[in-house]
């Protein structure tokens, strides 16, 4: 059962338009509580190793660690859900506090759930 903040690697074909496919790495993004629950879907977002530099708050780079073997990009402006049986593989890595506070403010401003 995948957690919040892991990477995992995902079947996201077929693709459409501009969303990315192939299997690629995902990060676990729902709330644990949900996952505890077996719920049939679980929210990502996909990462990329085509790097774009100073890309925030639409990319995030996540060095890589564990069985992440590059240095990828989250895209922030890709987030969706998928069901569970796309993810095929995992926990690759998992990141640490810091970096998930990060990912947070970043989906805060895509979304504009940004308080003023």
């Amino acid at each position: 059962m995948p957690e919040r903040g892991e990477i995992w690697l995902a079947n996201l074909n077929p693709r459409r338009g501009t969303e990315p496919g192939k299997t690629r790495p995902v990060l676990i993004l729902q709330s644990q509580a949900l996952l505890d629950a077996d719920h049939p879907s679980t929210l990502i977002v996909p990462l990329t190793t085509s790097l774009v530099d100073d890309a925030e708050p639409l990319r995030i780079r996540i060095p890589a660690s564990g069985r992440l073997r590059r240095n990828s990009d989250l895209l922030v402006d890709q987030l969706r859900a998928i069901d569970n049986r796309r993810l095929i593989q995992g926990p690759m890595t998992r990141l640490p506090h810091a970096l998930m506070h990060r990912v947070g403010e970043a989906l805060r401003e895509v979304l504009d759930l940004v308080e003023e």
